[in-house]
């Protein structure tokens, strides 16, 4: 048999070089050997991409993250926020995961009543300087909530500033997980809430009109606009699902706030509309199912 050339063994000696190099590469990371012998049973498994018990996390987003009407009128009551809150009869998010000490110190709410999604990327810059081991997200029901149909956030510029935030938040913190909650339906808390006179006075004063405008009416023209909007917010769930799915680090509820139904126990009795204290340990009750699932 032909001794192999000079040109034949160089080519061997790269390909073999090649094979263990990646061996080496799929059992600890970077250019480093792997581990032999007992050492290799000793390797450490790798990390899971989701933890399911992170040990800080930030919130962001609108009015409903902010306990809006579920303690006084018109006001914000961050203590019951699903997300970060510290009452006992939320049992808030950051609490099941912390615990009550824990979540007084490494938890932080940065939503802000009537936040739509073009002030998530500013609410997020925000909480990265404290560097959360979780996000929590639950904007868009204020992008859908406008003066008229008109005036609601196109679906276009809700996917630009979501995509923005998420963009902002790798390039700071490449490792932290972001929990997103779905858009509230809001056809269904409009039906609750207009059995309610008081509730419908509130609602005059101008919450979510594009829905909740003329309360009462039933034609064809009401009718319309309140499917419009009711559009716009399966619209942006969707938004929420596709953008959320391409970040490995990212879980979606699976449109669950969407489907849950809220009754009048579950929502505000200042105005019929936004979570009561009943209604915000529902919130945090789904979010803490989809935070610590093992697979979504």
């Amino acid at each position: 048999m032909r001794k192999p050339s000079h040109r034949s063994r160089a080519v061997l000696a790269v390909a073999t070089a090649a094979v263990l190099g990646v061996a080496g590469c799929d059992a600890v990371g970077g250019n480093s050997s792997g581990p032999t012998g007992t050492q290799a049973h000793r390797a450490k498994p790798m990390a899971p991409v989701w933890d399911t018990s992170p040990s800080s996390v930030a919130a962001v987003g609108d009015s409903i993250t902010r306990g809006f009407d579920a303690c006084t009128v018109l006001s914000d009551c961050p203590e019951v926020s699903w997300a970060t809150g510290s009452s006992t009869e939320v049992d808030s998010l950051a609490v099941r995961l912390l615990g009550k000490a824990e979540a007084a110190e490494r938890s932080w709410n940065y939503a802000v009543t009537g936040a739509r999604m073009a002030d998530l990327p500013g609410q997020v810059a925000q909480a990265v300087s404290r560097r959360p081991q979780l996000l929590t997200v639950m904007v868009g029901a204020n992008d859908a909530c406008r003066a008229s149909t008109s005036a609601m956030t196109s679906v276009a510029d809700f996917r630009a500033d979501f995509e923005d935030a998420l963009a902002n938040l790798r390039k700071a913190l490449p490792r932290t997980q972001v929990y997103v909650a779905s858009v509230p339906n809001l056809k269904r808390l409009w039906s609750q809430g207009r059995t309610n006179p008081m509730g419908k006075q509130v609602w005059k004063l101008g919450i979510c009109p594009s829905m909740l405008g003329d309360a009462d009416a039933l034609d064809a023209a009401a009718t319309a606009r309140r499917d419009t909007v009711q559009k716009r917010v399966e619209d942006y769930n969707e938004v929420l699902r596709e953008v959320c799915a391409k970040d490995k680090r990212c879980r979606f509820d699976g449109g669950a706030v969407y489907d849950y139904r809220f009754g009048t126990d579950q929502l505000s009795h200042w105005d019929w509309f936004h979570p009561s204290v009943n209604g915000q340990a529902r919130l945090a009750e789904i979010a803490y199912r989809a935070v610590t699932a093992k697979k979504t």
